[in-house]
């Protein structure tokens, strides 16, 4: 099954699941004062964090969240922040590949995936304490907005089927 957008001459294929792919609605220019609030969000949300390690926690929200648009940006982000391939690539299964991350961004990545599932309606108090010893309070509020940030672009690139390849 092929559809056809007129508003953005693009053509989404059906998946497998049967779910076309491919832009829904270019929703930052339908709503653009939520794009520009988004954008400061994300500037403040960064602050203070090692460019490195705001990558790596983009790049695994947007694994867990599925959002291809997001996982292609924040890769090619990485890359230009100074990450290496291998790390990259391991990030998917970091737990099992721990050698290769520090304690410190084991520990971001562990708080990333729990706000970012809520498994059971909360953060669990050991992740926010292996956080905690690794980030002062300053530096933990804004790995917190970080984390949040990302989970709401994750949400809008989704929900619009924002497809990869276009940051």
């Amino acid at each position: 099954m092929t559809t056809q957008s007129t508003a953005h001459h693009t053509t989404a294929t059906a998946s497998p699941t049967g779910h076309a792919h491919g832009p829904r609605l270019h929703w930052a220019k339908h709503a653009p004062e939520v794009y520009k609030a988004m954008i400061a969000l994300d500037a403040a949300a960064r602050k203070g964090l090692d460019p490195v390690l705001v990558e790596l926690v983009k790049i695994r929200a947007s694994q867990v969240n599925h959002c291809a648009f997001c996982i292609d940006m924040h890769i090619k982000d990485a890359r230009k922040a100074g990450e290496t391939e291998e790390r990259i690539y391991l990030l998917s299964a970091w737990e099992e590949a721990a050698a290769f991350y520090s304690p410190k961004e084991q520990a971001a990545l562990a708080l990333t995936e729990a706000i970012t599932v809520l498994t059971d309606g909360f953060v669990p108090d050991a992740v926010h304490e292996r956080a905690a010893a690794h980030f002062d309070e300053a530096e933990l509020a804004q790995l917190i907005a970080l984390i949040t940030t990302i989970n709401a672009w994750n949400r809008f690139g989704v929900s619009t089927r924002m497809a990869p390849g276009r940051a």
